[in-house]
C-alpha cells in the first residue's frame, strides 16, 4: 500500500524560504514524483516534477528560479525548496507519484498525499 506524507509547510513572510518534504512508503520509488498546489478558489496547478532517477526536473514557468525539486531515493523522499516566497505562493502543496506519461498533467498521477499548507504574508 502506497502512503505519501507531506511536511514542512507553515506561515512565513514574503521573501522567506521553506523546504517541503514528501515521504513515501510503498512501491513508488521507481515513479516520477511531482508537487502540485491549489490556492483557495483556484484549480490545482503543476509546480515541479522530478524523474524516478532524479536526473530530470521540470518546473512551471511561474516559479522557475525560486523553487527546486530534489529527491533522495534511499529515503524515498522528495523535497521542494522554495525561496523568495510571494503572497501568490499561498496554497496547499501536495506531492504525487506518476504512473502515466505526462509530467504536467495531474490525471497521470495515481498516488497523492494529503497536502501541507503554505501561507505567505506580505
Amino acid at each position: 500500500q502506497v502512503r505519501m506524507v507531506e511536511s514542512g509547510g507553515g506561515a512565513v513572510q514574503a521573501g522567506g524560504s521553506l523546504r517541503l518534504s514528501c515521504a513515501a512508503s510503498g512501491a513508488v520509488s521507481n515513479y516520477g514524483r511531482a508537487w502540485f498546489r491549489q490556492a483557495p478558489g483556484k484549480e490545482r496547478e503543476f509546480v515541479a516534477a522530478i524523474s524516478w532517477s532524479g536526473g530530470r526536473t521540470y518546473y512551471a514557468d511561474s516559479i522557475k528560479g525560486r523553487f527546486t525539486i530534489s529527491r533522495d531515493r534511499v529515503k524515498n523522499t522528495v523535497y521542494l525548496q522554495i525561496n523568495n516566497l510571494k503572497s501568490e505562493d499561498t496554497a496547499v502543496y501536495c506531492c504525487a507519484a506518476r504512473t502515466g506519461n505526462d509530467v504536467y498533467y495531474d490525471g497521470d498521477y495515481d498516488y497523492w498525499g494529503q497536502g501541507t499548507q503554505v501561507t505567505v504574508s506580505s
